[in-house]
């Protein structure tokens, strides 16, 4: 039995702890830690079996029955937690970014130098049965040479400013998903970067320097081309969808729905919204990716996002700012000199 410890309750903190508990196999979550502990989160905790509850994180990453740990606090402490958790020999997964800093993720890739840590990066998405989908068909060459990718990546509604101003901007926030998405369905890495976008939800989000709605094109090694569209606002639920078209066909994949039923009468023809929430569509991705660092501790296994996919998720990022502020394509040699 694999011992987790998991830093942060936060939201994705309770998601990781619920499928760990309910649905993973071979690992128990035996301390969490978060300096916001309350008695409410303390009392869930406790309903969800966790024995330990703690405000100091050093308490998990102290305890020689933990083996692996969880990051899932805030962005601005999953490098130095992760360095930290390193020397102390822990397992780790972490949730996305490791950094919006590039140089402070190139530290932790120095830590894992000569370390048996197994070293997983929280990009769900890889893990949800649409995309696997997609990219089983482009790597199996069902489609051919791939020459456009296509993905959809649009919000219900755009969270808070409060955290749209400590997000790190959206497109190391929200695209960085996509740029994940980009690379895994593909196979292939990113050559250059050109972003436009606007401010077309909430003005608010423009006085706290950042846009809510773009279209970024990217050239992959390969010469195919990559487009990726995003808005902070669809009105009719969680939209997440993929082309991948290349010289023998395409392969495409639609949103997820509560069911698949078309009513057909003399009013016309519908169907039900996509799911709303990133929870409902992706909880059982949670359980496979979590499942996935598990078994890769327990068998000895590469995991399956490692840091530099962590690493060039982030690089296309700054790129996209980059090519947003200066109205040109971004090669991401010029990031990464």
């Amino acid at each position: 039995m694999i011992n987790i410890g998991i830093i942060g309750a936060g939201r994705i903190g309770k998601v990781h702890c619920e499928s760990i508990m309910c649905y993973a196999k071979g690992a128990t979550v035996k301390s969490v830690a978060d300096p916001f502990m309350n008695d409410e989160t303390e009392k869930w905790l406790k309903s969800m079996g966790v024995e330990k509850t703690t405000k100091d994180y050093r308490d998990v990453l102290k305890d020689k029955d933990i083996d692996a740990v969880l990051i899932c606090s805030s962005t601005d402490t999953h490098a130095p937690i992760s360095i930290e958790a390193i020397k102390a020999g822990k397992h780790v997964f972490c949730e996305k970014p490791v950094d919006h800093d590039i140089a402070k993720i190139n530290e932790v890739k120095k830590a894992l130098q000569g370390s048996k840590v197994k070293y997983q990066v929280g990009f769900n998405r890889r893990f949800d049965h649409n995309f696997m989908a997609v990219r089983e068909a482009v790597k199996q060459g069902k489609i051919g040479a791939l020459n456009v990718l296509k993905i959809c990546s649009r919000d219900p509604g755009a969270p808070p400013v409060s955290y749209i101003k400590v997000s790190g901007g959206i497109f190391l926030d929200m695209t960085i998903h996509d740029f994940d998405m980009v690379r895994y369905l593909s196979g292939e890495e990113v050559e250059s970067v050109f972003a436009m976008g606007g401010v077309m939800v909430d003005k608010a989000i423009g006085e706290a320097g950042d846009i809510d709605t773009a279209v970024i094109t990217l050239k992959l090694k390969s010469g195919a081309l990559a487009v990726i569209d995003n808005c902070r606002r669809a009105t009719y639920g969680y939209d997440q969808r993929a082309e991948a078209f290349g010289e023998l066909g395409q392969v495409a994949i639609s949103n997820d729905c509560a069911s698949n039923a078309v009513i057909s009468n003399s009013d016309g023809v519908t169907a039900e919204k996509p799911l709303l929430f990133f929870l409902e569509r992706y909880m059982q991705a949670y359980v496979n990716e979590i499942n996935q660092f598990i078994d890769c501790i327990v068998n000895d296994k590469d995991v399956p996002v490692s840091i530099e996919d962590g690493l060039q998720a982030v690089v296309i990022g700054v790129a996209a700012k980059k090519s947003l502020q200066e109205g040109r394509p971004i090669r991401l040699d010029e990031i990464c000199k």
